[in-house]
C-alpha cells in the first residue's frame, strides 16, 4: 500500500478545508493509499511560495515518509507555473482530483512535460519583452538602472580616509556601508592607475 500524503489550502479563514479534504480521503481510500499525514493552509493565498502546511509536506517528502500527494486542484498546491514546478519535481507522484492527473502514468508525466515547455515558453516570452522594452527605452534616450547616487565622492573618500569610521560615514552621506567601502576601492584604484 503507498503512503500518501493530503495537501489542502483554503483561501480565506471563512472558508472551509473540510470539503477538500473529505474528497480527498475518499479518494486515498478508492485508489488505495494509506494516508499519513495531512497538511493545510488556512487563510494563505497560492501565489505564495512559503506556506506553514506547504513547507512541512515538503520537509516530509524529502525524508520519504511518502510517496504520493493528492490535492483537491491544481492551484490548491501553488498559482504560478514555475512554482508548481518547483513543487512537483520534488515529489514522487502527484494526484491532482479536479483535472483527474496523475503523474505515475504516461499521460500525467507528458501533462507535466507539457506544463513545463509552457513555463519555459513564458519566462522566454517575458525576457524578450523585456529586452525589446529597454532597446526601445536606450532609442528614446532613457537611462536604464538606478540613478548614480548625488554625493560627494571625493569628501567621503577624504573623510573615510582621515579616520571617520563605516558607519560614521554611512550615515553622514546617506549611503549603505557597502557603499562607502566600494567609493573608497574605486577611489585608490583610480589613484594607482594615474601613478603608473
Amino acid at each position: 500500500m503507498k503512503k500518501a500524503a493530503v495537501y489542502a489550502r483554503v483561501s480565506t479563514a471563512d472558508q472551509h478545508l473540510e470539503t477538500q479534504l473529505y474528497d480527498l480521503r475518499k479518494l486515498a481510500v478508492q485508489r488505495g493509499f494509506e494516508v499519513v499525514k495531512e497538511h493545510c493552509d488556512r487563510g494563505i493565498s497560492g501565489s505564495k511560495s512559503r506556506r506553514p502546511g506547504l513547507d512541512s509536506m515538503m520537509a516530509d517528502a524529502r525524508r520519504g515518509e511518502f510517496s504520493v500527494v493528492l490535492v483537491a486542484a491544481f492551484d490548491r498546491i501553488a498559482r504560478s507555473t514555475k512554482n508548481f514546478l518547483e513543487i512537483v519535481d520534488e515529489l514522487i507522484e502527484f494526484v491532482s482530483a479536479r483535472e483527474a492527473i496523475d503523474t505515475s502514468g504516461p499521460m500525467g508525466r507528458m501533462f507535466i512535460t507539457l506544463v513545463g515547455s509552457i513555463a519555459e515558453l513564458e519566462r522566454s516570452l517575458i525576457t524578450e519583452r523585456i529586452r525589446a522594452g529597454m532597446r526601445r527605452a536606450r532609442l528614446e534616450g532613457q537611462r536604464l538602472g538606478r540613478a548614480p547616487l548625488k554625493i560627494d565622492h571625493d569628501a567621503l573618500v577624504r573623510d573615510r580616509l582621515a579616520g571617520m569610521s563605516l558607519t560614521s560615514a554611512a550615515k553622514k552621506y546617506g549611503v549603505s556601508r557597502a557603499s562607502v567601502v566600494r567609493f573608497v576601492r574605486e577611489a585608490k584604484r583610480r589613484q594607482m592607475v594615474a601613478a603608473a
